[in-house]
């Protein structure tokens, strides 16, 4: 037997030495800056990769190549890398080698952790909530939303802590997605990553299982919840202060799992655990850095029993200790004997802040601990120059005490920590003794969450203890300087010796963390001596240069005499793309559209904002169809994929530069406005924008609704989070939407969603188009025909119809201005003109616009909906200036009565100046509610009881006029339930009120004294009735008896409206 490492570091020394042992040859395969590793002379023969950095470890084909070429039948992976790549897996397969691990298809399963966590939950074992499959930002944001609490981002393949972010806030999401993809892509080459809810304050545990494809056995646990930033530090086994039911039911969970699909091989199963209860959070298919502490505490060798597995041997054969396994009905979890601990020693430093900072250098000197019970895994020697493009782990320092408590066995950890002795380079040793000697983590049950709220603490005492570095001496002449690393990383150019260069020319190029950064000379000056070489590793305080200072000029080259109109290609390529996706690239375009009578997108956006205040965000984005178009022409033809949007202000000039909104455009000369993968994208980040700054949205919604056609997605899109973003504003921030054309389906069911549809005469607005009507079997009909504007003015859809689009325009404008605070060049009516509105005939109907327009600003009321829900007027008005909510009953519809549809208009109404803080005017004059068996027919019933709920519920100021009329239940619904619940109910000189209509109170309450049998006397006596009846209820007498706040003169009406704002 022959076996091929295909790793680096103290893995590939740790599997070399067990291989060793077993009598088995092995190969060591090195990348290019690993070349002096001591895995690479362990090994019995040692293959060249090409290349330098984790790449050369990630190349199948290299590797294969070298077990080829030397004739390794199996390739143990080590862990990261290739460990858990199942494409590997498979490969090996193919080419005839044994992967020393699981068959690829659990790879797959546990690699992806969404499938892992479904195979959980078959399993029987407890998970927390998660999305499914990879999510993209918007999911990932979505799902944020519906949890109580904050949420992980985590990448799908890999572990090790790589590719992990909290997050709290939707505002952290764009960022923490970003870099977790960017770590899952470098580390395991898959960017695809999910989110999970977060079990804050829960200790990790994980559970040793190996399995031979038949039987699963449990051979320890460990606690790992000593973290920074999900990165593990400390390890223990066994888990301290687990009781023996929950040690058990996790070890039994384990077994359960991973027998669940047939797994061959070492792997380990990570838990949360909380109190009593825990979940599950991963499997990591392969050996585990701290697979070290089990082997300590249960004397089993796991590589030597993972090339057993790998070579057929069933776990009966191999002499393990007994513990749960999958094949015994009741069982004890695997004994420990003692505690271990595992110290990483990693080569970094650390900022304030606890994050570590990688280091570089060659160790000087290198003593690690001895001692009973002490293992040292590393792969450091003196003299070694390790590559600071891996991983910082120098060495794992692992103590064991056979008996006594855990404070001894961490006391025992910080002995042997201290005992090591590292030249050459910086450590966290201190940082690692600092934690071990502290007394709450002595207690042996510290949860994740620990060490980031201890991290500063532990950084500053170790910092204190350790001893300032000094720099290497140099030899200088006099004048000359010494130029300096000022971080750790590869040199990748370097001058040559002899060259001038002026003040903040380029020295040195070095790497560090995939970023090159230049060391500048810092005034004129030749270099005299180049002390370093590309490829070398330098750390900080090295010096690089010996450079002669030249007198020259020490600002030449410090950039500020470069040319500003000089073209950069990179600008110009941005700006040419920039240019494709406006107007005046495409003339085509914008002629059809000015042939309809109709404008652009642009052009909508332009008359709407303030000159120069729009900033556009997915300018640059096209159509998700590159598996069946050309890039080039889905830049030409689907500019900003059919969606322009971004940020801007809306009457700055009156309002202030806090008048921002969000502006959303769909452009039907791309794709005929439909919504496609990218646009969905781009309204769910104008949504959240909106979210996050509190400020209007104005949408323009014409569109066809979902677009068939995108290919670059997979999926059916119905996790599109786009409607229920725009839900959620609703209330939140003034939503505003534009209709002109064709707006159908997923268009109309945006535009729905916001408080305000603004329609021109040729809109046509539904939730399905033509196409979706024929293919439902429902007929066939023109566009023209489904929700044209003379029926969505009438059942409420559209609440304002504008001229044209520059009209619609214009009453967005309007409109907006009311939630965007007061105005001071206001003009008062003529007060003198309210005392004449209401007619001294009180059977007489009048106009209500009339006595609106004679109490507030000239020219400023807007009505919503007037032709839906006609007994009621809804308006935004202002009163000397400031704005307000308006609702009034007109007595040219029923009298003045409420209807099913006029307490569904002034409902929604209510709702809308509740949601902003709008104070409301009530100009009642009603008999009452609607009655009758067509009434009922309405579902009056609900609908105009909805009006008490809201009442009860509203908290903006509130106030009543009674014009006229005020009776029953439809008064006390005009004044939020009672006339005591308004902040005024006041009435002018022709108000009435009373518990119902005074004809109709006369007619019941004397209904025998009108039982006469002579018309006229009855004519007579009713009338008596009913001019002492209206005595009773003149608003005058009312106010008599406190029942009324006032009765007023109707010119002194917008004084008392004006106590709503003070």
């Amino acid at each position: 037997m022959k076996l091929l490492i295909a790793n680096r570091g103290e893995i590939a020394l740790r599997v070399i030495r067990t291989a060793t042992e077993l009598g088995v040859r092995t190969v060591a395969v090195y990348a290019e800056d690993d070349a002096d590793n001591p895995n690479v002379h362990a090994a019995d023969e040692a293959i060249a990769l090409a290349g330098a950095g984790p790449a050369a470890y990630l190349d199948h084909a290299a590797i294969l190549s070298a077990a080829e070429k030397t004739g390794a039948e199996f390739v143990h992976p080590g862990y990261g890398f290739l460990s858990e790549n199942a494409d590997f897996a498979r490969a090996c397969a193919a080419a005839g080698r044994t992967f020393v691990g699981p068959d690829p298809d659990v790879l797959d399963r546990f690699g992806d952790k969404s499938a892992a966590r479904a195979t959980a939950v078959a399993a029987g074992v407890p998970v927390l909530p998660a999305t499914d499959g990879p999510a993209d930002v918007a999911r990932v944001r979505a799902f944020l939303a519906v949890q109580a609490g904050p949420i992980m981002i985590k990448a799908l393949a890999g572990g090790g802590g790589r590719g992990m972010r909290v997050v709290r806030t939707a505002a952290e999401v764009d960022e923490a997605y970003r870099q977790c993809a960017a770590e899952a892509e470098l580390g395991f080459g898959n960017p695809a990553v999910f989110a999970e809810a977060l079990l804050e304050r829960a200790r990790h545990i994980e559970v040793q299982i190996i399995a031979d494809g038949t039987v699963a056995l449990a051979l320890g646990d460990r606690d790992c919840s000593v973290q920074r930033r999900h990165q593990k530090l400390l390890e223990i086994a066994p888990a301290q202060g687990l009781s023996a039911a929950l040690r058990r039911d996790l070890h039994a969970a384990a077994v359960r799992l991973c027998a669940h699909v047939g797994y061959r091989g070492l792997a380990t199963v990570e838990f949360l655990v909380s109190g009593a209860e825990f979940v599950f959070l991963e499997v990591n298919p392969r050996i585990q850095v701290e697979h070290t502490v089990t082997e300590e505490v249960t004397g089993v060798d796991l590589v030597a029993a993972q090339l057993a597995v790998a070579r057929g041997a069933r776990l009966a054969e191999l002499g393990l200790p007994s513990g749960i396994t999958s094949d015994a009905a009741a069982s004890e979890p695997a004994p420990a004997e003692g505690i271990a601990i595992q110290a990483r020693v990693n080569m970094e430093t650390m900022a304030a802040d606890g994050s570590a900072i990688p280091t570089a250098g060659t160790l000087t000197g290198f003593a690690p601990p001895t001692g009973p019970g002490v293992r040292v895994d590393t792969f450091g020697r003196p003299g070694l120059t390790p590559s600071p493009r891996y991983d910082s782990l120098l060495a794992k320092v692992i103590t064991r005490t056979r008996g006594g408590s855990f404070p001894a066995a961490a006391r025992k950890a910080a002995v042997a920590l201290g005992e090591f002795g590292v030249d050459g380079l910086r450590t966290n040793i201190g940082f690692l003794r600092e934690i071990l000697a502290d007394k709450e983590f002595q207690s042996g049950t510290v949860t994740t969450a620990w060490l980031g709220e201890r991290l500063p603490a532990f950084v500053a005492a170790a910092e204190a203890d350790r001893p300032e570095p000094t720099a290497e001496a140099v030899e200088l002449y006099p004048g000359q300087e010494a130029i300096r690393a000022q971080l750790a990383g590869t040199v990748v150019e370097v001058l040559a010796e002899g060259v001038e260069v002026g003040a903040g020319g380029q020295l040195v190029v070095l790497e560090a963390m995939k970023m090159q950064h230049v060391v500048a000379a810092p005034r004129a000056a030749r270099t005299a001596r180049v002390l370093v070489h590309p490829g070398q590793v330098v750390a900080p305080g090295d010096a690089l240069v010996i450079v002669d200072p030249t007198g020259g000029d020490d600002t030449a080259e410090t950039g500020a005499d470069l040319d500003p109109d000089r073209p950069r290609a990179d600008v110009a390529e941005i700006q040419a793309r920039h240019r494709v996706t406006l107007d005046e690239s495409r003339p085509e375009a914008v002629a059809r559209r000015h042939r309809l009578g109709r404008r652009t997108a642009r052009e909508n956006i332009a008359d709407l904002v303030d000159a120069g205040s729009f900033v556009e965000y997915g300018a640059l984005a096209f159509a998700a169809q590159r598996s069946r178009r050309a890039e080039a022409d889905l830049i030409a033809n689907t500019p900003a994929d059919g969606l322009v949007t971004g940020l801007a202000t809306i009457g700055a000039d009156r309002f202030g530069a806090a008048a921002e909104a969000v502006v959303i455009a769909y452009d039907y000369t791309v794709l005929a406005g439909t919504q496609g993968r990218i646009n969905h994208l781009k309204t769910d980040r104008a949504f959240e924008l909106a979210a996050r700054k509190r400020v209007p949205v104005v949408l323009f919604a014409e569109g066809g609704g979902g677009r068939p056609g995108d290919t670059d997605t997979t999926g059916m899109m119905l996790e599109v989070t786009t409607f229920r973003a725009l839900g959620a504003l609703r209330g939140l921030v003034p939503l505003v939407s534009i209709v002109s054309g064709r707006c159908f389906a997923g268009n109309a069911a945006l535009a729905g969603t916001c408080d305000v549809i603004i329609a021109t005469p040729d809109a046509n607005i539904g939730m399905g188009g033509p196409a979706m009507i024929e293919g439902g079997g429902l007929g066939v009909y023109r566009p023209e025909d489904i929700g044209p504007i003379d029926v969505q003015r009438r059942n409420g859809v559209v609440d304002l119809v504008a001229r044209d689009e520059a009209h619609a325009v214009a009453l967005a404008k309007q409109y907006l201005g009311y939630f965007q605070g007061p105005v001071d060049d206001y003009e008062a009516p003529d007060p003198r003109l309210a005392r004449h509105v209401v007619p001294e005939n009180r059977l007489r109907a009048y106009d209500i616009h009339r006595a609106i327009e004679a109490i507030v600003d000239v020219g400023s009321m807007l009505e919503l909906r007037a032709d839906y829900g006609v007994g009621v007027v809804t308006a935004l008005v202002r009163v000397a200036g400031q704005p307000y909510g308006l609702v009034a009953n007109s007595s040219h519809h029923l009298g003045g009565a409420i209807d099913a549809e006029a307490a569904d208009k002034m409902g929604d109404f209510l709702r809308l100046c509740e949601s902003f803080g709008m104070p409301i005017v009530s100009l009642c004059d009603t008999p009452g509610f609607m009655v009758g068996p067509e009434a009922e027919k309405t579902a009056t019933v609900r609908r105009f009881s909805d009006l008490f709920v809201l009442g009860a519920r509203l908290s903006v100021p509130f106030g009543t006029i009674i014009l006229r009329k005020g009776y029953g239940l439809g008064a006390m619904a005009m004044t939020a339930g009672h006339f005591r619940a308004p902040r005024f109910t006041i009435a002018w000189p022709t108000g009435e009120i009373g518990p119902m209509g005074l004809e109709g109170a006369v007619r019941l309450g004397f209904s025998k004294e009108l039982a006469a049998a002579d018309p006229a006397e009855r004519d007579t006596l009713f009338e008596q009735l009913l001019a002492l009846a209206y005595q009773q209820g003149k608003a005058l007498t009312a106010a008599t008896g406190f029942e009324l706040d006032d009765v007023i003169d109707p010119a002194d009406t917008r004084a008392w409206i004006a106590t709503l704002r003070s």
